[in-house]
């Protein structure tokens, strides 16, 4: 797989709509800014029809991809977290050339690579334990940042790895969740506790998607 990074930058590059659970439009640059906290539990214990998973596709990538869809797998990897109920985050699907720039402009990492995670959050040593935040964002919302996919890097690792693009990115999509939420594989120890992690979570996405 491509070289995943968790990039935890005060600045992530997408502008979140915060009127609707799911948006599609062309997504545009912006500054982020805000914070919050959370305990890792593989239990559904949170309703997430309060929860905002604002989806952003670009416009040449639209065709055949099931926000709703999307939104659930989403919804599914922070319920999991048991992340609170008014937790707000943004999921972008775009090309790999735009997930290049961001990655040097943002990362410093001048290479393709399959997923982006830039969080709004300041992250506790602990995985899934952020911090809380110094002020309350005035809507209430607990603002977590942007996960950001490269679709075509998607389709050709799904092809690579003999599974469908749509379990392609539901891994993308939790392994991108949980670096918002503080996991990392930066160290060895650090890597065995997101993977594990991240096949609790996509057990999940199967029994409640349907995900084969």
């Amino acid at each position: 797989m491509t070289p995943i990074i968790g990039g935890h930058s005060h600045y992530p590059p997408w502008i979140c709509s915060q009127e609707a659970e799911s948006v599609s439009r062309r997504a545009k640059p912006r500054q982020s800014p805000n914070r919050n906290l959370f305990e890792p539990d593989l239990r559904l214990c949170y309703d997430a029809k309060l929860m905002e998973i604002n989806i952003l596709i670009e416009e040449n990538l639209e065709e055949g991809i099931d926000e709703a869809w999307l939104q659930g797998v989403a919804e599914t990897a922070l319920t999991a977290q048991q992340v609170e109920a008014n937790a707000e985050l943004s999921l972008v699907i775009t090309d790999q050339e735009t997930v290049r720039q961001l990655n040097r402009n943002y990362l410093g990492e001048d290479e393709p690579t399959d997923v982006l995670s830039f969080g709004m959050l300041e992250t506790s040593a602990g995985e899934g334990q952020p911090a809380s935040p110094f002020l309350t964002p005035p809507d209430g919302k607990v603002h977590l940042g942007e996960v950001i996919i490269a679709y075509t890097q998607a389709v050709a690792q799904a092809k690579a790895h003999g599974h469908s693009v749509q379990r392609e990115l539901a891994i993308l999509i939790i392994h991108g969740v949980l670096h918002l939420l503080g996991y990392d594989h930066d160290v060895l120890e650090r890597q065995h506790v997101m993977t594990a992690r991240e096949k609790e979570v996509l057990t999940l996405v199967e029994k409640t998607s349907g995900l084969r």
